[in-house]
């Protein structure tokens, strides 16, 4: 949803979409409501006992009653008191615990919806923005839902309930007020929604900040090496002053609105009870009444001046709301289908078929620039199947459309003679094991990242793997075995041990379809080859697809394909494409060559 649309919408109708949140805790709101009516009403009969108070006690000091009327009314106003208290107590509780509650329930939905996004979400949406619409966002609509609604609520209530008794004590001075109360309406709503605004690009400006410390901590080995700790330190300033702009226009802007609110309003409760005083003096109105009155003005007039602020958060909050409900409603364009790819038992595992036909694609950041171009091949199951050529060819993409991250402008993919389409993705991702150019390890421990896909295995298959993947000795010399943490993104590894652990994830998948995309390139030639020879045995009964630029890896694959500009160029094993004299025998010169 772009912002200008957003903008239009008004705050109420974009807070309404938080009432599915609400809706499963009815009965803890419905007693919240239950203790604010309580609280309002009490805190609403106070005037009348003051009333009671001057005109039947004060006035007839000689009256033998006085004594027992005034203690009545003394221990009905501790009564009231202590009411006030307990329901206030109960209020607090229930709407701290909703505010919570919802909070946490709104940033599992918007979490999930997010981890269900295609990349193209991601080439435009940094993920430093998601952490700060999980974080700052969510703060603002739990403070709104735990705090700012009840108190607003509280609020209407006691002007509803106050503008009423206030008519009850003296129609001619209320109908004043009435006409008064009106002229505040205007600039609330007309400033209100400026503050909206503001707060919307105060959020996104926040969200800039956090975006922007994100990447820059993500990289600080690179930030480091070429000394841009100084430039990167006045770019995250630029970014953090920028949301300090933003902030102090938004907090103007509502320091002008409750400054003009609260001086309307006493303003025009100040002129009312003149005239109210007027007529006590004139004997049209007894003491007791016009105290009366202008306590119900009093509460009326703060509860006017507290819902500015209130409304304030409201608009603050409804910004944030609209942009968690952007992630919330961000819909993937890949979208599976019903059928089920049943991968066979270990043991019995003859690898997958995968069948790509006349396909063509364009990445959707770079819609001019063909990534493939009537791309056509086939792997028979169980044979492994390498991808070469020069940077750009389109190896990469092969296994991001194999993997649904993408799908093809046209032509088609099918595996196991199923069009990928008509898959459900979740069967389609556990028929395959992928690993990436960018070993991914997460801040666990080394048997838990085995695990990562499938959590279900034993020790004995985490070891079996590890194994295969000749990362077991490693392991075993770590502090605590499978046991260390490995902390952020696995710092506490080589770039090499790190590669060897995606693999043992991948095989410990045992997956039909192994897609390995440069999966050694960071290991030594004599680490790669132990590792190409357990691979070898271990990619055996599977169907394997293996991208490498160091072709001395997969000199030994069934079949190469060549690939240059999206296009396959030459295919063959690694002997006949040599004799052919063509871009791979150029390739293959070049790197044997050099390693000779």
């Amino acid at each position: 949803m772009s912002s200008s649309v957003a903008s239009d919408r008004s705050a109420t109708a974009t807070l309404r979409r938080l009432v599915p949140f609400l809706r499963p805790y009815r009965g803890r709101i419905l007693l919240a409501a239950a203790a604010l009516l309580i609280a309002a009403a009490a805190t609403l009969a106070l005037p009348i006992a003051f009333r009671f108070l001057i005109d039947r006690g004060f006035d007839n000091a000689s009256n033998a009653e006085l004594g027992s009327e005034t203690n009545a009314v003394f221990i009905g106003l501790f009564v009231l008191a202590l009411l006030l208290a307990a329901a206030t107590a109960v209020r607090f509780y229930c709407v701290s615990w909703l505010g919570d509650r919802i909070v946490a329930d709104l940033r599992k939905a918007v979490f999930a919806s997010v981890l269900r996004q295609d990349p193209v979400f991601f080439e435009t949406l940094r993920s430093g923005e998601v952490l700060s619409r999980l974080s700052s966002d969510t703060t603002l609509i739990q403070s709104l839902v735990g705090s700012s609604l009840s108190l607003g609520l509280r609020n209407v209530l006691l002007f509803i309930g106050g503008l009423g008794l206030m008519i009850w004590s003296s129609p001619r001075l209320a109908s004043l007020i009435v006409v008064l109360l009106v002229l505040v309406v205007v600039p609330i709503l007309v400033i209100g929604r400026h503050v909206r605004r503001l707060s919307r690009t105060s959020q996104d400006r926040l969200a800039d900040t956090s975006a922007r410390a994100g990447e820059t901590l993500a990289a600080m080995s690179t930030v480091q090496s070429y000394v841009q700790e100084d430039r990167e330190s006045q770019r995250y300033d630029t970014v953090v002053e920028e949301a300090f702009v933003s902030a102090v226009r938004r907090n103007r802007s509502r320091a002008l609105l409750t400054a003009l609110v609260i001086a309307l309003v006493f303003g025009s409760i100040v002129i009312v009870l003149w005239l109210g005083a007027q007529a006590v003096a004139d004997s049209r109105m007894s003491p007791g009444v016009l105290t009366q009155f202008m306590l119900y003005a009093a509460i009326v007039a703060g509860s006017t001046g507290a819902l500015s602020e209130v409304l304030g958060d409201v608009q603050r909050a409804a910004g944030a709301t609209e942009r968690l409900l952007e992630l919330l409603d961000a819909k993937p364009i890949i979208i599976g289908g019903s059928k089920e790819l049943q991968a066979s038992k270990s043991g019995e595992n003859s690898g997958a078929r995968v069948h790509v036909s006349q396909v063509n694609f364009n990445y959707p950041s770079r819609p001019e620039e063909a990534a493939l171009t009537e791309l056509d091949f086939t792997i028979e199951p169980g044979e492994t199947l390498a991808l070469v050529g020069p940077s750009g060819a389109g190896k990469t993409t092969v296994l991001q459309l194999l993997m649904r991250f993408y799908d093809p402008a046209s032509g088609q993919i099918c595996i196991d003679g199923q069009p990928l389409e008509q898959l459900s993705l979740a069967s389609l991702r556990r028929y395959i094991g992928f690993v990436s150019q960018e070993s991914v390890i997460f801040s666990d421990d080394v048997a838990t990242n085995l695990r990562f896909g499938k959590p279900e295995a034993s020790d004995e298959e985490i070891v079996v793997a590890s194994r295969a993947a000749q990362a077991h000795e490693f392991i075993e010399r770590l502090p605590q075995g499978y046991d260390t943490p490995l902390g952020e993104r696995g710092v506490r590894l080589s770039g090499g041990q790190r590669q060897r652990l995606s693999i043992a994830r991948a095989l410990l998948k045992d997956p039909p379809l192994l897609l390995l995309d440069e999966a050694t390139s960071a290991l030594d030639a004599e680490a790669e080859r132990k590792v190409q020879l357990a691979l070898q045995t271990a990619m055996t009964g599977r169907t394997t697809l293996v991208i490498a630029h160091r072709l001395a890896t997969v000199t030994g694959a069934d079949r190469i394909l060549v690939m240059d500009q999206g296009r396959v160029v030459e295919q063959g094993t690694h002997e006949s494409l040599t004799a052919l004299g063509g871009l791979y025998a150029e390739l293959a010169a070049l790197q044997f060559s050099a390693a000779s």
